[in-house]
């Protein structure tokens, strides 16, 4: 399946078993021997067993085969799986994930809209490794100071502004930044482009991941470090390589919702 171009494998693992590890996930998203993709996403039943249609267990794993605890475009496109699946036949699904629980509604336009939690600011909760919270920070690298802004939604994201987002060095800034020693957990990097108060460009280093055409925490994480600037309105189209998506966020302790279309790409087997 694929959102905005962020493209996932979906496993069923309500009714087969599945093992994953580091090493086959590594496998299944090799583009070369592999199916090929982002990330992986493993349906699970809560508790071990499905309890009913409305909560499931969400497992996401990056193409290095490392698991985390949140994805926007992947969540959305999960909900859309659950129901093709037979899985569930509920508007409205809560799925947990390694960090978070979020909530997915299907809307009739055939957009997928998630609430993606509450953003966290405080570093310790990031996790940023700063003496004091802040409105932005400064990030020393060998090509000079960087300053960024940093929140999480169950991932860790770092926000540069940039006047162009076309020339702005995401191959470059976007590995230094990811594993800097100011984000002990690696963080995702964002390099936001304001186009109006209703909409930005944005591209996104993935942690784990590399720069992928779409990013929906990211997005989520962009618009929100805007609002709170003061650059951005509560409702914010972002424009990405892969497409656009909406956030929608009222600030304070509110969630952040993120809508998108997803398409299914093709259904197929792989022997492991």
């Amino acid at each position: 399946m694929q959102s905005l171009g962020n493209d996932f494998v979906m496993l069923n693992g309500v009714t087969e078993r599945i093992e994953m590890t580091q090493t086959i996930a590594r496998h299944i998203a090799d583009r070369h021997v592999g199916i090929g993709c982002d990330q992986i996403l493993v349906a699970q039943p809560l508790g071990g067993k499905r309890i009913n249609k409305s909560g499931y267990r969400l497992r996401i794993f990056n193409s290095d085969g490392s698991e985390v605890g949140q994805c926007g475009n992947g969540a959305r496109c999960f909900a859309r799986y659950l129901h093709d699946q037979g899985l569930s036949d509920e508007a409205t699904i809560e799925v947990q994930t390694k960090t978070t629980t979020l909530q997915l509604h299907l809307n009739q336009n055939d957009t997928v809209t998630v609430a993606m939690g509450v953003p966290e600011f405080a570093p310790e909760k990031i996790p940023l490794t700063v003496a004091e919270q802040l409105p932005s920070y400064h990030a020393t690298t060998e090509f000079g100071e960087v300053e960024f802004s940093a929140l999480s939604l169950g991932n860790p994201h770092c926000v540069i502004q940039v006047d162009s987002v076309e020339n702005a060095d995401v191959q470059t800034l976007g590995p230094l930044l990811e594993s800097h020693h100011l984000f002990p957990e690696r963080a995702n990097i964002g390099f936001r482009q304001i186009i109006s108060s209703r909409e930005i460009k944005l591209r996104v280093y993935e942690r784990g991941a590399g720069e992928t055409l779409g990013c929906g925490s990211g997005a989520c994480a962009a618009v929100v470090s805007g609002i709170r600037s003061g650059l951005l309105d509560s409702r914010v189209e972002v424009v990405l390589p892969g497409g656009s998506a909406w956030v929608d966020w009222l600030g304070a302790e509110s969630q952040v919702y993120l809508t998108g279309t997803v398409h299914t790409v093709y259904e197929g087997s792989i022997e492991i």
